[in-house]
């Protein structure tokens, strides 16, 4: 746990499912534009220890107590894919809000240099794809959800 602090845990949400974070959840996709200009996201291939192992999805977890998604998503990143460039510029989000209690903020960060490892047992490999690599994967059902609001905020941002 984290100074205490920590929104780790599952709650039976208003809409009577049972979600990850006690306080919700946040994830964050990154984006390095190449030198023709297309974009590339860092999604994480999740083991079998994490739910919907497996599949590719973005960083993410629960946000502690008082954090911002962009905080925790950044934090949780950091945990499960090392180390993020200084330059990680916030570029847009999107929120999933199943329950009057509960949502998950993804976050759109770009980044001029690709990075990421698996690095923890939450991951198993980490890469970067075309959008429209994206389509083809076997993404998290939560993440394939999200995903057609994520390319918007991507290949719209300057």
């Amino acid at each position: 746990m984290r100074s205490g602090r920590s929104g780790d845990g599952f709650m039976r949400c208003s809409d009577g499912h049972i979600r990850w974070g006690l306080h919700g959840a946040a994830g964050v996709v990154f984006v390095h534009r190449g030198a023709d200009g297309h974009p590339y996201v860092m999604l994480q291939k999740r083991s079998a220890m994490a739910h919907e192992g497996g599949t590719w999805s973005c960083a993410g977890g629960a946000l502690d107590l008082g954090e911002t998604p962009l905080e925790g998503g950044l934090r949780e990143a950091s945990e499960e894919v090392g180390n993020i460039p200084p330059d990680a510029r916030p570029i847009g989000h999107y929120v999933f809000r199943p329950a009057d209690d509960w949502h998950y903020t993804t976050v759109v960060v770009e980044v001029t240099e690709r990075f990421g490892d698996s690095i923890n047992f939450e991951t198993d490999a980490v890469g970067w794809f075309t959008p429209d690599e994206v389509e083809s994967l076997a993404t998290h059902v939560g993440f394939s959800a999200a995903w057609p609001h994520l390319r918007r905020i991507i290949e719209t941002a300057d």
